[in-house]
This record gives C-alpha cells, structure tokens and sequence, in this order.
C-alpha cells in the first residue's frame, strides 16, 4: 500500500530529503543524500540509490531500482520492476533555454515493465522505453525503443533482442529463441518479439 511521506513502513536514510506530498510505497529504501520532491509517486519494494532526485510528479511502480546519481525530471514515468543505471538521465525539454521558461511544455517519457537503462545513458524526451527493453551503457535514445530490443550506440541503435530475464536471444531459422536462464520461449515476428509462455511471471 502506498502511503505518504509521513508512514514508517518505508525507510528513508538521515540523510535523505523527503518533502510533503510525496507518495511512497511500502519497503522502500531511500538512501543517501537523495531528494523526493512533492507529488512524486513511488510503488512498493523499490530502492533509491545514492545522490537521487526524483521531481515533482515523476511516477516509479514497484520494485524499481534506481542507482545512484540518477535525476528523474517531471514527466517521467516508470513501470513496475525498471532498472535504472548509476548517472543515467532523462530529459525532459526538447529545446532548453535558461532565458525561456517552459514548466508547462515537459515531454512525458515511460518506461516499460522490465525495462533497463545502462550507467550513463541519455534518454531525450518523449521517447519511450519498451517493456523489458535493454538500453546499453552510454547509450543515447533518440527514438522510441521497442519491447525486448537492445540498443546501443549515440544515437542508440537497435542491435538485437533481450529477454525479460536480460539474456540476448538468437533466433533460429523458424523465428524461435530460448532464454537459457529462465527456460522462457520467444517467437520474432514482423520485427516484433513476443513471449510464448511466462513461467516466471506466476511464481
């Protein structure tokens, strides 16, 4: 259940800035020196690194990991289970000026369930993040990322699949590939990958 800023079945380090208006889930951890500001929403079980901000009306579903150095501007919006990289960053202006003033024009971003951006991404505004996509290391998304894709690269490229246990997939001559940990099947069609069963998701 997700509770305001005022409940203890979260924690939040000594250190740590949560304002008024916030809405945190139970068994989060909140750690040091980061910043929850008002209006943001944040699911149960998820955990917040080091030196984090999360601004005014920014939304995290649960289970999300976010690590540290992360900033997560308003218009940002997280599915359950996203895994966010150490210094990743969004943005949330297509054409900043620091003379102009755009408060009312931020671009909305989402990010898929499963979904995982790598240390020092750049995700530019309004390009959203498929479910159990793979945004690699340094990567900069220009474009929208479809579900299941890898993408690496400045700009970020698609160079192949991912499934949801976060396993490259190699498809064979019938479009079918196998996730050797999790056991799960994939079928590749009209360049979209879907999952033929989810065993994981029951348990």
């Amino acid at each position: 259940m997700i509770g305001d800023a005022g409940q203890e079945d979260w924690f939040a380090h000594e250190t740590a800035v949560i304002d008024e208006g916030c809405a945190i889930g139970a068994g989060t951890k909140v750690w040091h020196f980061s910043h929850i500001m008002s209006g943001s929403v944040i699911g149960e079980c998820c955990n917040i690194g080091q030196n984090v901000v999360i601004s005014p009306d920014v939304k995290l579903g649960h289970n999300c990991k976010v690590q540290n150095n992360v900033t997560l501007y308003s218009g940002v919006e997280c599915e359950d289970n996203v895994f966010l990289g150490p210094s990743c960053v969004f943005t949330n202006v297509t054409n900043p000026r620091s003379a102009v003033v755009r408060r009312d024009q931020y671009t909305k971003t989402r990010v898929g369930k499963g979904a995982s951006i790598g240390a020092n991404a750049t995700i530019v505004c309004g390009h959203d993040i498929g479910p159990y996509a793979f945004v690699g290391a340094g990567a900069v998304v220009t474009k929208p990322v479809p579900p299941y894709a890898l993408v690496l690269g400045n700009p970020a490229r698609q160079v192949g699949w991912m499934s949801a246990f976060g396993h490259r997939l190699e498809f064979d001559v019938k479009n079918q590939a196998t996730c050797p940990e999790s056991g799960e099947c994939y079928t590749l069609q009209n360049g979209e990958v879907r999952p033929i069963h989810h065993p994981h998701e029951s348990n």
